[in-house]
């Protein structure tokens, strides 16, 4: 660290010392949103049928679970759950708020732009005064205010954003506005009184607060005053959501054809319900091809405690299903967006259903409810943040066969039959199997994914369907943007904040790169027994706390803060006051390392109390550990390239200076990699020592985060594995199988896994190596003699579209569809392409099509290379040396 920075960040330190009766709501009504941010002009927002639901004029305890736009009413409206009857209620604006966006124009020099002031959306101007953070001045902007949010932006023209020359927080989704100037706390609670919306306050227990106050005693005012507000948010209750797992299955003419669900064409033969409330229900259709009788609602022997429902019309089966679904105030799918809801959608308008009479409201890219609320829980798996940092990576694959495999030992069960073949039961057994999986998602560990989304929703100020479906760049973006408008500050524009501070002093060492990024040392290559992983705890969270990281702070306009230079660049910080996102990532930070945490793990807790703490502290570390990546990321609405070369740079600092105390008290460090250090054998008191070291030097926490009974290092960097007590293998970067990746390759990988998992000793490391080669050259060997079947070798790849809709490239799969079309076999979207490469002019060929003496095989030995390629890096084995030059001529083609 330099002397200047490290002097400025000491003396820092120094100076900081009910009435429930519902009455349903169904006007017609349509509710439409302000484009999202990033959308280009050319794209016209979705308009959606009418809000429906429950009103009442008095609630005692109703928690906000989502804000929309009422488009024929012109006003902003919230949807809450009712703890007192389980149902959503509708509440209406009362405040007159409406669209809009500021300019630094005066409202005389905009009454001269023509375009403006007849726009049929225009609606006035108000003088305002806002803080800009960016120059350090407070600015008067004119506030231009429309009728309705398309009227700013949104249309593919004549938007007032695109008529003014320059346009601020323009970009916000109306409702997203709505939240942060009516500060609205998504997923707290509130209650009506005579018609008006009043929030309960909430006091966090006392000894609660006393032990927040005493941990945060010598921080400033404004840190503890944000640390008290999030205190309250993370301290309440999450009510118990009353939610059904809904799960369809459509009868295709083609059994590898996934069902278009905008077209619709083919009819719904089961659908399944799980429900909180214990409930289970199966609807079934009559099938002609099926002999056995239809069942009655006494259910079937394999299904004792399901409900049965049989049904001889599809029209009156999917009525029913409406009305179940209206039934439940949450409805939770795995990838209902696109298939199940979106089928149930286009299937009844094809039958004959009035739009009215259809509960569901298809978007542009997502399917909501007009009574109650949808949770695609494929989304929300899908968001890499969860997926890494909430499950740590338990879950390889985002899909409900994988995902219940790995979380809750439960997966999909397996077919002999295509879905159109089967028996009432076997088909009703199936459906039912992936709506418990996708309910029992939301009820593991005590509702943990609800409890979780709940909590993310309320730090960042976000509707629990936004929050399920957009990434952590979303949540850190409204968190961000709500501490603005909480604060009167203007936000700024992507361009401006570009034009002053868009620019890096680092030489990236990654080609397309635009700084330099994180420390990795050079490991010490082979195998290391009782290796243990020291990390920095949320380590760039830290730094942006401790170096008082922001846009608005590197690099700042005083001319005396240039001596608070950062180490290993040119850039400064500011040393007036606090940037907003070092005080609201820091606050967050520190809540977490140093209570949540640690309370999580305190014993004599109570069990609920214990498992809500842990899961506060996994909500936190979610949105921590991603909040580095997205302040350096372009798409980043405060992209600022010296804020994140800044961190990166402090971050090389902190690793090394590390390593080296590490190695001045004795201890024998193997590897170290942007925020981590792995120790061979470290004595438990010298531990202990370079913790201490680290949090008066640094300021930083490190903990243990990982124990390996063995790891294995590469001379390559970045490049190792390594084998927990328990057996399990952690390699660095696998993505683990893909669904498309040949079964021969996924055999011998997990056979490979299985090998490393079982080796406990030096000697036995040896010959894991030698079984490992052995392995290798089977697979080069049997794929030499053409001893793998087809199938062993096929890649399985579904159709996005028709052939016809690929134009410009044809991806492989669809290169073997063209020679299944061109045979009169009919291949269309949907479809699961199965193939194999061969040799000749196309590459590929359909299973259907293909013989074993055309497999390519110089091709599936580089697919054989790139598979074992990582692990046996850090093996230090050779592919090249196994086989030798001479043996893998003869995998070439004659």
């Amino acid at each position: 660290m330099s002397t200047s920075l490290y002097a400025f960040l000491k003396g820092k330190e120094d100076r900081e010392t009910q009435d429930s009766s519902p009455k349903p709501y169904a006007e017609p009504r349509e509710f439409s949103s302000q484009a999202k941010e990033g959308e280009g002009k050319g794209d016209e927002a979705k308009e959606s049928p009418k809000p429906e639901g429950y009103l009442s004029l008095n609630l005692a305890r109703a928690y906000v679970l989502s804000v929309a736009y009422d488009g024929e009413g012109k006003r902003a409206f919230l949807k809450l759950y009712n703890e007192a009857d389980h149902r959503i209620y509708l509440w209406f604006d009362d405040s007159g708020h409406k669209p809009y966006c500021l300019s630094d124009l005066t409202p005389k020099e905009l009454e001269g732009i023509s375009a403006l002031m007849n726009h049929p959306g225009f609606v006035g101007f108000d003088v305002v005064k806002k803080y800009d953070a960016l120059a350090d001045q407070e600015r008067t902007m004119t506030k231009i205010v429309a009728s309705d949010p398309l009227a700013i932006g949104g249309r593919p023209t004549g938007c007032i954003r695109d008529i003014i020359p320059k346009a601020w927080e323009a970009e916000i989704k109306y409702h997203e506005c709505y939240i942060f100037d009516r500060d609205i706390a998504v997923g707290m609670p509130y209650k009506i009184e005579d018609g008006k919306l009043i929030k309960i306050d909430f006091k966090p227990p006392p000894e609660v607060e006393k032990s927040i106050e005493s941990l945060f005693k010598d921080e400033s005012e404004e840190f503890k005053d944000m640390a008290r507000r999030w205190v309250e948010l993370l301290e309440c209750p999450v009510p118990s959501l009353r939610r059904a797992a809904l799960d369809i299955e459509v009868a295709s003419t083609v059994p590898t054809r996934v069902p278009n669900p905008r077209e619709a064409k083919e009819p719904i033969v089961a659908v399944a319900f799980s429900a909180s409330d214990g409930r289970r229900r199966i609807l079934l259709l009559r099938r002609s091809n099926v002999k056995a009788p239809l069942p009655m609602s006494i259910g079937m022997p394999s299904l004792p405690e399901a409900e049965v429902e049989a049904f001889e019309s599809e029209v009156d089966m999917i009525r029913r299903t409406f009305q179940i679904i209206e039934d439940y105030p949450i409805i939770l799918t795995f990838n209902g967006d696109d298939f199940d809801l979106s089928y149930l959608y286009h299937r009844a308008l094809n039958l004959g259903f009035d739009r009215k009479e259809i509960p569901i409201v298809m978007g542009r890219e997502s399917a909501s409810l007009r009574h109650g609320i949808h949770l695609d829980l494929y989304k929300f798996f899908f968001n890499r943040s969860i997926q890494v940092y909430a499950f740590s990576q338990k879950y390889r694959e985002v899909t409900l066969d994988d995902v219940g495999a790995s979380l809750l030992g439960v997966g999909k069960m397996e077919l002999e039959k295509p879905i159109s073949e089967l028996d009432y039961e076997s088909l009703a057994t199936y459906c039912l199997q992936d709506a418990d999986i996708t309910l029992s998602l939301t009820t593991m560990d005590e509702d943990l994914i609800m409890k979780l989304i709940i909590v993310l929703a309320r730090i960042s100020h976000t509707t629990i369907e936004d929050l399920s479906r957009q990434g952590v760049s979303t949540w850190l973006r409204n968190m961000i943007s709500y501490e603005h408008r909480r604060r009167g500050w203007l936000i700024p524009r992507s361009e401006d904040l570009l034009e002053v501070k868009g620019f890096t002093a680092t030489k990236a060492i990654i080609e397309g790169k635009k700084y330099r990024g994180a420390e990795v040392i050079e490991p010490e290559p082979g195998a290391h027994f009782n290796v243990s992983v020291l990390d920095f705890q949320s380590m760039y969270p830290s730094i942006i706390r401790r170096y008082n990281l922001s846009y608005e702070t590197v690099r700042c306009p005083h001319p005396e803060c240039q001596k608070n230079t950062i180490p290993g660049t040119p850039h400064w910080v500011c040393g007036r006051r606090r940037g907003i996102s070092s005080l609201v990532i820091g606050s967050l930070r520190d809540l977490r390392v140093r209570w949540y945490k640690s309370r999580a793990k305190e014993k004599g807790l109570p069990k609920a109390l214990a498992n809500w703490y842990g899961v506060i502290s996994n909500s936190l570390k979610v949105v921590l550990n991603a909040a580095y990546g997205v302040f350096g990321a372009e798409s980043f609405f405060l992209y600022c390239p010296p804020v994140a070369e800044a961190t990166a740079s402090i971050g090389r600092y902190a690793i090394i200076e590390t390593i080296r105390q590490a190695q001045a008290i004795g201890m024998k460090v193997v590897y170290g990699d942007t925020d981590s250090i792995f120790l061979k054998a470290p004595e438990a008191s010298k531990i202990e020592k370079l913790m201490d070291w680290s949090v008066e030097r640094l300021g930083m926490e490190l903990d243990i985060d990982k124990v390996y009974r063995y790891a294995v290092f590469s001379s390559r960097k970045k490049n190792y594995l390594g084998v927990f007590q328990d057996g399990s293998v952690d390699i660095k970067g696998l993505t683990g199988k893909k669904r498309n990746t040949p079964l021969f390759l996924q055999k011998a990988f997990f056979d490979m896994i299985r090998i490393l998992s079982e080796v406990k000793s030096a000697e036995e490391f040896d010959e894991a190596k030698e079984r490992i080669t052995e392995l290798v050259k089977t697979c080069y060997t049997k794929l030499k003699n053409r001893q793998y079947s087809l199938e062993e070798l096929a890649f399985n790849i579904m159709m996005s579209r028709a052939i016809e809709g690929y134009v410009k490239t044809k991806p492989q799969h669809i290169k073997a569809a063209e020679l299944l079309a061109q045979k009169g076999i009919e291949v269309t979207a949907g479809d699961i392409i199965s193939f194999v490469k061969v040799v000749g002019p196309t590459g590929v060929k359909p299973v259907q099509l293909a013989s074993i003496k055309e497999i390519d095989v110089e091709k599936y030995v580089g697919y054989v290379e790139s598979t074992f390629q990582q692990v046996l890096d850090a093996l230090d084995i050779d592919l090249k040396e196994i086989l030798g030059a001479t043996r893998l001529e003869f995998f070439m083609p004659g």
